[in-house]
């Protein structure tokens, strides 16, 4: 430090604090003085109420009204002492703990939620901070829209109710106005609805439910799909209260045992109501509850109206059929168009308000087993790195675990030796062949080829978002071990249809508001997620008719003689899922079949089950939209590995090793071909199939396995002609009975 800042460093530090102090007052000056000049409502007009102008849902035409969100509006107001203590005290101790301390705001909150919403890149978005007082004046007087002037307004208009109003008549007006869910405001409303009781009458858990609602009323609606975050949010209003000594430690642990039964579901004049109660989940997370009940937003959705009211028909027709034939409950069906992602039809159950089967609740958004299904992203993900519908893989019974000797045919843990559908193998196949046929051992070996990771990578990019646990998964996966939900799933096979684009998924085309000005437009986003060769491939494949004739006949459901179709289903262990997914190329449709407890149906393939009513959709959708083809597949590049192109005996190869053993080619007879018959894994690297030869094949760990599994193919084709091998003849090797048992 030079001599002169030794000197003089007092000093200019006695001008910078002076600056600051300065500019401090001159800031806070100017900040009362813009606040001086606000519009502030008076108090008087606390008792009058905002017109509220509800958001109204359409089709994808704007003419049909799917729903008026609040055109029954249920309001009953009830006075502060009929009001259950329960729901008092769990309403403070969820929204605001030091409700009866404060003075109408709480500075130190208000800081906390604005640090964090700047952290997550939004000022006025995330949390508020806001007390009930706040809630009160937002709700009574001031318009909704995120502004700081409104914040400001919204804290000084707190202050002054809480100098003219006692804090028993703010909740007072809180509990009686607040949203819970709907078309149901006030606890009273909410009582009655969920519960059908008095709000003077809940029980300690049922007040715990009511004081979760408000944060988000549509998302952890009861009946929605997120039940069980409103179960975990019910806990934690609990646990508030418990540290708050609203309730004994014993209270406590019995309202979290006690099981609650909610009221079923009251809905009236709504169309396509999954649908709806879909898109209005989307409004809600998008622009908050309040705007949805007074900006008189006008939705213009994706739906084909007509294509839903068949849809609604045809999945009520066959479900009745499957529930006296297999046992199954319940169906769901998606129709969406892979160009552009819209949704275009959604049926979450065969009946949307049927008590018994929980018919409110959205199969389509169900996390539930694929089964074979699943298999097209795995044979996609494989063609990706250059196998091809041709490669040949051996169907014969495998044993996979490493852990497990090769002649091990159990799938007792560690082991695992899965079976085909029909317990019958067939040998030397084609990749095009397995997956038409839907069989089991040659797509575990597909998905080892192409690794787990690889697989649900290419899953995940094609919208399937709940594949997230390798780990648990393993080879299972392509058997249908992981969860999808059918909208995903759709989508998912919408990216085949397309030619391997990504068209995101939409719901809403436009937004309009009560003057019908478009305030908010949903465009077409593509991606390209999957290479546009290997698309074909997979639409050649589920559309080849001959490929798949072993296990569907000539002429089956799936089969349209004049239209373009791709098609593959799926089902669960115990028959618990059954799925026919399909697509044109302009339309894709799934279907579920199953129970929503997860019991299984009872006898008959998944295709039995669910083909005839995603037959008779397809054929009234078809009928609706214009003829298209699906484009060519590519052709097989005739110089890649003999195995890679329908050979599974390489002779040329065999024969250069002669050459190069100084034996002549033409002593190659067919006891020395057959003798040479190998899996895969003696001609490729799995991550590399179209590179070199692999020098040292048995270095990989499945190579045993998969070459035992050959030489018991070879030994049973050829007899006599494949020497028998030392370990063959091993006393640990099973019996021929023992295997096929």
């Amino acid at each position: 430090m030079s001599a002169w800042l030794k000197k003089h460093w007092k000093d200019l530090l006695t001008d910078a604090f002076i600056g600051v102090f300065v500019l401090g007052i001159v800031l806070t000056s100017g900040l009362f003085l813009w606040i001086s000049t606000l519009d502030i409502p008076d108090l008087s007009t606390f008792e009058e109420r905002r017109v509220l102008q509800s958001t109204k849902i359409y089709d994808r035409t704007g003419e049909i009204l799917l729903y008026d969100l609040h055109q029954d509006v249920r309001r009953t107001i009830i006075p502060y002492e009929s009001i259950s203590r329960h729901i008092k005290n769990a309403t403070v101790a969820i929204e605001d703990d030091t409700f009866f301390e404060h003075w109408g705001v709480r500075p130190f909150a208000i800081l906390l939620a604005a640090f964090d919403n700047l952290r997550g890149g939004d000022l006025l978005g995330g949390r508020g901070g806001s007390t009930i007082t706040q809630q009160v004046i937002k709700n009574s007087i001031l318009e909704q829209d995120k502004t700081i002037t409104r914040k400001i307004k919204e804290a000084i208009l707190a202050l002054r109710l809480e100098q003219a109003l006692s804090k028993d008549e703010i909740l007072g007006h809180y509990l009686n106005e607040s949203p819970y869910g709907g078309t149901i405001y006030g606890v009273e409303e909410a009582s009655q609805a969920y519960f059908g009781k008095s709000a003077s009458e809940v029980t300690l858990a049922e007040a715990a439910y009511i004081a979760a609602l408000p944060q988000a009323p549509t998302y952890y609606s009861p009946y929605g799909t997120h039940k069980e975050e409103l179960d975990k949010r019910k806990d934690l209003v609990l646990q508030r209260m418990l540290i708050n000594n609203f309730i004994t430690e014993d209270e406590y642990n019995a309202a979290k045992e006690e099981v609650v039964e909610f009221e079923p579901q009251a809905v009236t004049g709504i169309r396509a109501p999954h649908f709806v109660m879909y898109v209005r989940e989307q409004l809600a997370k998008e622009y908050g509850e309040e705007a949805l009940a007074e900006r008189g937003f006008r939705v213009i959705t994706t739906l084909d109206w007509d294509l839903q009211k068949q849809a609604e028909e045809i999945v009520a027709k066959y479900a009745d059929i499957n529930k006296e034939k297999f046992h199954a409950e319940n169906a769901g069906l998606v129709a969406i168009d892979p160009k552009t992602g819209d949704v275009l039809t959604m049926v979450g159950s065969r009946n949307y308000f049927d008590e018994e089967i929980d018919g409110n609740f959205n199969v389509t958004l169900a996390n539930r087993q694929p089964g074979s299904s699943i298999k097209p992203y795995v044979y996609a993900s494989a063609f990706s790195k250059g196998y091809t519908p041709e490669t040949i893989l051996f169907d014969v019974k495998t044993q996979f675990s490493t852990a497990c000797e090769p002649w091990d045919t159990t799938s007792a843990t560690p082991c695992y030796s899965p079976e085909n559908y029909n317990h019958a193998y067939k040998g030397p196949i084609t990749m095009r062949n397995a997956l038409a046929q839907s069989l089991n051992i040659p797509a575990v070996k597909t998905l080892y080829l192409t690794s787990l990771k690889d697989a649900i990578k290419l899953a995940t990019d094609m919208g399937l978002t709940t594949l997230n646990d390798p780990d648990r998964l393993g080879l299972t996966l392509v058997l249908g071990g992981g969860e999808v939900k059918l909208l995903e799933h759709t989508g998912g096979y919408g990216v085949f249809a397309n030619e391997g684009v990504l068209a995101k998924r939409r719901s809403i085309l436009r937004i309009e508001d009560v003057a019908g000005n478009v305030i908010e437009e949903t465009p077409v986003e593509e991606e390209r997620v999957l290479d546009r060769d290997v698309a074909l491939m997979i639409t050649d494949i589920l559309s080849d008719n001959v490929a798949r004739t072993p296990l569907w006949g000539s002429n089956s459901l799936i089969y349209f003689p004049n239209r373009d179709v791709a098609a593959k289903s799926g089902s669960t262990n115990n028959l618990r899922d059954a799925w026919i997914m399909g697509y044109a190329p302009n339309i894709a449709v799934g279907a579920w079949v199953g129970n929503n407890d997860n019991s299984p149906m009872g006898g008959g393939l998944s295709g039995l089950i669910t083909t005839p009513m995603w037959r008779a959709f397809m054929d009234v959708a078809l009928e609706k939209l214009p003829v298209e083809y699906f484009s060519e597949a590519p052709s097989i590049d005739p110089t890649i590995k003999p195995v890679l192109r329908g050979q599974y005996i390489d002779a040329g190869r065999m024969a250069a090793e002669l050459i190069a053993a100084g034996t002549d080619p033409a002593d190659l007879d067919l006891s020395m071909l057959t003798s040479n018959i190998h899996s895969i894994l003696h001609y490729v690297n799995k991550s590399d199939p179209r590179g070199p030869y692999p020098t040292n094949p048995g270095s990989d760990s499945q190579y045993a396995n998969w070459e035992y599994g050959v030489s018991k193919w070879k030994e049973a084709t050829y007899g006599s002609l494949i020497p028998t091998t030392p370990k063959e003849d091993a006393d640990e090797e099973p019996t021929d009975n023992e295997e096929e048992d």
